[in-house]
C-alpha cells in the first residue's frame, strides 16, 4: 500500500482504484498515459505514489487542462470529474487529430446524459471503456474525509447565496459515493431544528435509495449495519474557536501550515519543508497527543537513536545541530532521524507560541467553555474571566476568540453589552466576526428576559485531563451516545431507519464481510459516519479515533465539506456579509 497507514479510507480508495481502473487497463499489457483533472490529481496523490502507478504500467501522469504532446501510439486513461469543462477537454483531445491511440474513461461520479452524448458523438470510435466509479470525496486521513469544497460554507450560510440548493445536492452526491466506496447503505439521521442538516439528510437518503435500487446481481441491497448522522457547525461553535493543545490541532492553529506542508528553517539557515501526512508514522503516532506528551516523547526517541549509535552527548542534551551531525554519519537512520528532527522542530515551534501567550489565554478560554474552573467550581461571572484577556496586549484575533467564547458561554448577550465588548476589542468596523454567527443559528444577541437552556453534556469529571485541556468537543458526546444507542429520537429524527441491531456497542451482529482483508478483522462491528455541514475542526477529527479506539467494534468516520482552522473559520464568518460601508450607507439613509 502506498500510504504509511495500512487501513482506513486511503487504503480503501486506492484498492477501489486498483480494482476498477487499473485492473481494466491491465488486460492489455502495454504502458499507458494517465490523464487527471485537479480533483482526481489530489485524490490520487492522497492515496498512492508515482512508484505505485509505475508498477501498474502507467508511465506518464498528465494534466487534462495543460497542453500535451500527442502520443498516438499509446493508450490513455482519463480519470476525471463529470463536468462540462472536463468533457470538453477530453473531446478536444480526439475531435480533430487524436492525441492517443484509444481512451479508457472513468468518471468520479454519475455523468449527465448530455455530456455523455457529446462524448459519444465526437469520440465514440476511440473510447474503449467508459465507467462511473462513484468516488467524488477526498480521503483525508484513515477516518476522515472531505468533499474538498471550502466554498460550501459561503454557499450554505451566506444570506446572499444564490447556489445553496445546488451545493447541498453536490454534497449529497459526494456522500453517496462515500457510502458506495465503503459498501454501506446506512440509516440516516439528522440533528433536529437544523434546516440544512434536514435538507441534506433528505437528499442523501433519496439518492442512496436510488443508487442501491439494484445491485450488480439485480437484487435490491438491504441496509447495512451503518448509521449516517448529519449535523451542522452550529451544534458546537466552541471547539473550532478554542486554543487546542493536542499536537495536530495546535500546529494547524498556531503555525502557517498550507496544504499539510510545514515550512521551517534548519539550523544552517536553509529553508526546509515537510509533509504532515500518514506516510510519516511518527506523525500518526503523535498527532492526537497533548503537546506536553509530544515534547517528552520526541526527546526520548531522539535520545534512543543517539544512544544506539553512541552519539549521545555527555550531558544528554539533544539539539537540532547534534541531530544534523548524526545524520551525516548514519545514512541508514536518515529517514528515521529526519522524521524526529521535523517533529522536534514543530513541537518546539508550538511550545514557543504556547510560552509567549497561548498558555495565559488557555485558562480563561477553558473556564468560559466548560463553565467551571480548574477546581470544578461554577464560573458565576464570565465577564470577570474575560476582562483580563481584553486588558492584555493579545492579538485582535485572540481577543475576538475570547469574546466569542464568552458569548457562547451565556448563549447570547445583550445588544448593549456586545457594543461595549466590540469597542473594547476595537473592532467597530469588523463586528461581522461576531454578529455573523447568527447565520449558523448560534445565539449572539438575546434580550435580558430571554433564557435559553444549554444542552446537557456528558459528565467527564472523572476523566484525567490537563488543566488547560478540559473541554471536550460536543461531537464526542454525539459519537458516544450513538454507539451506545442513546441518541434521543426527538433530538435526532430518523430520515430512514437502520437495522434494529444497530447499537454500535459490540452487541452489534458482525456485518457481513465483503472480501475482508486482514486489516479489516477488527472492523467486525458497524460504522458510524458523521457529516458536519460547515466544516470540521482537528479536535473533532481526533474524537473519531478516540471513540473507535474505546469501542473497538464500531468504526467512526467523520467528514465535512472542508477542515477548519480558527483563523480560517473567523475569516469565513466575516465574509458571510458585505463590508461595513454598506451597513453605514443604509443607516445613513434611515436617519435622513
Amino acid at each position: 500500500m502506498a500510504t504509511g497507514c495500512d487501513h482506513g479510507l486511503k487504503r480503501i480508495v486506492w484498492k477501489r482504484i486498483k480494482d476498477t481502473i487499473i485492473t481494466d487497463c491491465k488486460k492489455s499489457e502495454v504502458w499507458k498515459v494517465l490523464i487527471l483533472d485537479p480533483f482526481t490529481t489530489k485524490l490520487l496523490s492522497s492515496c498512492c505514489k508515482m512508484s505505485d502507478l509505475m508498477s501498474e504500467k502507467i508511465t506518464i501522469v498528465e494534466d487534462l487542462f495543460k497542453s500535451r504532446e500527442p502520443v498516438p501510439e499509446m493508450k490513455a486513461i482519463y480519470f476525471m470529474s463529470p463536468t462540462a469543462k472536463c468533457v470538453d477537454a477530453f473531446i478536444a483531445d480526439f475531435k480533430t487529430k487524436p492525441k492517443y491511440k484509444a481512451a479508457y474513461v472513468y468518471f468520479t461520479d454519475y455523468c449527465p446524459d448530455d455530456l455523455f452524448n457529446n462524448m459519444k458523438m465526437y469520440c465514440a470510435k476511440y473510447i474503449r471503456v467508459c465507467k462511473e466509479i462513484n468516488m467524488s470525496f477526498m480521503p483525508q486521513e484513515a477516518q476522515v474525509f472531505t468533499c474538498d469544497n471550502p466554498g460550501a460554507f459561503q454557499s450554505i450560510y451566506s444570506p446572499k447565496s444564490q447556489d445553496k440548493k445546488k451545493t447541498l445536492e453536490t454534497l449529497a452526491d459526494q456522500l453517496v459515493t462515500l457510502c458506495a466506496t465503503l459498501d454501506e447503505y446506512p440509516g440516516v439521521r439528522y440533528k433536529n431544528n437544523m434546516v440544512n442538516a434536514k435538507a441534506l439528510a433528505e437528499l442523501v437518503d433519496n439518492k442512496l435509495a436510488k443508487h442501491y435500487e439494484l445491485d450488480d446481481s439485480g437484487k435490491k441491497k438491504d441496509k447495512t449495519q451503518a448509521q449516517l448522522l448529519i449535523v451542522e457547525r452550529g451544534i458546537d461553535p466552541v471547539s473550532p474557536i478554542l486554543h487546542e493543545l493536542t499536537y495536530q490541532a495546535m500546529a494547524y492553529d498556531l503555525i502557517d501550515i498550507q496544504n499539510d506542508t510545514y515550512k521551517y528553517k534548519a539550523k544552517d539557515g536553509s529553508e526546509k519543508q515537510a509533509l504532515l501526512n500518514e506516510d510519516d508514522m511518527l506523525w500518526v503516532k503523535l498527532r492526537h497527543k497533548h503537546i506536553a506528551d509530544v515534547s517528552e516523547q520526541i526527546r526520548k526517541l531522539v535520545k534512543e537513536i543517539s544512544a544506539s549509535k553512541k552519539e549521545g552527548k555527555s550531558d544528554g542534551k539533544i539539539t537540532i545541530s547534534n541531530l544534523a551531525q548524526m545524520m551525516k554519519k548514519m545514512p541508514a537512520f536518515r529517514k528515521q532521524v529526519t522524521e524526529k528532527t521535523i517533529h522536534l522542530q514543530l513541537a518546539e515551534d508550538c511550545m514557543q507560541h504556547f510560552a509567549n501567550n497561548v498558555e495565559k489565554l488557555c485558562k480563561a478560554e477553558q473556564d468560559l467553555a466548560v463553565g467551571l474552573d480548574v477546581e470544578g467550581v461554577k464560573v458565576k461571572d464570565p465577564m470577570r474571566t474575560l476582562l483580563p484577556v481584553l486588558l492584555n496586549p493579545y492579538s485582535t484575533h485572540d481577543k475576538i476568540r475570547a469574546v466569542l467564547l464568552y458569548i457562547f458561554s451565556l448563549n447570547g448577550t445583550t445588544d448593549e453589552n456586545l457594543s461595549k465588548l466590540i469597542q473594547h476589542v476595537k473592532i467597530e468596523d469588523e463586528r461581522e466576526f461576531i454578529l455573523n454567527w447568527k447565520e449558523l443559528g448560534v445565539p449572539i444577541i438575546t434580550s435580558p428576559s430571554f433564557f435559553s437552556r444549554k444542552p446537557t453534556r456528558r459528565d467527564r469529571s472523572q476523566d484525567q485531563t490537563y488543566n488547560l485541556s478540559r473541554w471536550t468537543p460536543v461531537i464526542k458526546d454525539v459519537m458516544e451516545d450513538a454507539v451506545e444507542n442513546k441518541l434521543d429520537t426527538t433530538e435526532w429524527p430518523h430520515q430512514s431507519e437502520c437495522p434494529a441491531a444497530w447499537n454500535g456497542s459490540g452487541a452489534v451482529s458482525a456485518r457481513q464481510k465483503h472480501k475482508a482483508s486482514s486489516q479489516d478483522d477488527r472492523r467486525t462491528g458497524s460504522r458510524l459516519i458523521i457529516f458536519v455541514v460547515g466544516g470540521i475542526s482537528y479536535s473533532e477529527m481526533r474524537c473519531a479515533y478516540e471513540v473507535t479506539q474505546a469501542v473497538k467494534s464500531c468504526e467512526v468516520i467523520i467528514g465535512s465539506s472542508h477542515i477548519l482552522t480558527p483563523t480560517g473559520l473567523l475569516n469565513d464568518i466575516k465574509a458571510l456579509s458585505k463590508g461595513p460601508m454598506e451597513t453605514f450607507t443604509i443607516e445613513e439613509r434611515s436617519n435622513a
